[in-house]
């Protein structure tokens, strides 16, 4: 799992932060869950998994969940056998199109998915999951 969480934090894919998406162009299959759905999920960690999409540099800068696992979507398919099976799986990215195209990726494979949410849409709806965490000054 080590080498999986190193190994995707080199990736870095070049997707710049999508701007908010209407519903209409909603074109996943995945469900775009809003903040009060993705709030229930998270209440049951236990039966969770927050998949995080997102590059090391947007976690930092838009915030995360508490608790993730970090994979670029070049990368989802190469690290599919150390994702669990027995949980339900949240997509996470900035505005869900990431969040919703590993969506149906992880469906398609077998996954449960619970849904795709983006992480500003999440706070701009009132989620107050995210944690904004500085980094340390450079020494």
């Amino acid at each position: 799992l080590v080498a999986l969480l190193g190994a995707s934090t080199l990736t870095h894919a070049q997707t710049a932060a999508a701007p908010a998406v209407s519903a209409a162009d909603w074109k996943y299959k995945t469900q775009r869950l809003k903040a009060a759905e993705v709030d229930a999920l998270l209440a049951q960690p236990d039966k969770l998994l927050v998949l995080d999409l997102r590059r090391p540099d947007e976690l930092i800068k838009y915030g995360s969940f508490p608790v993730y696992l970090n994979i670029q979507n070049s990368e989802l398919e190469k690290y599919l056998a150390y994702l669990p099976r027995d949980r339900v799986i949240l997509t996470v990215s900035n505005h869900a199109q990431r969040a919703g195209r590993a969506g149906d990726i992880l469906t398609e494979k077998g996954f449960k998915v619970a849904g795709a949410t983006g992480s500003e849409d999440y706070e701009q709806e009132g989620g107050k999951a995210v944690a904004h965490i500085q980094p340390p000054a450079p020494r």
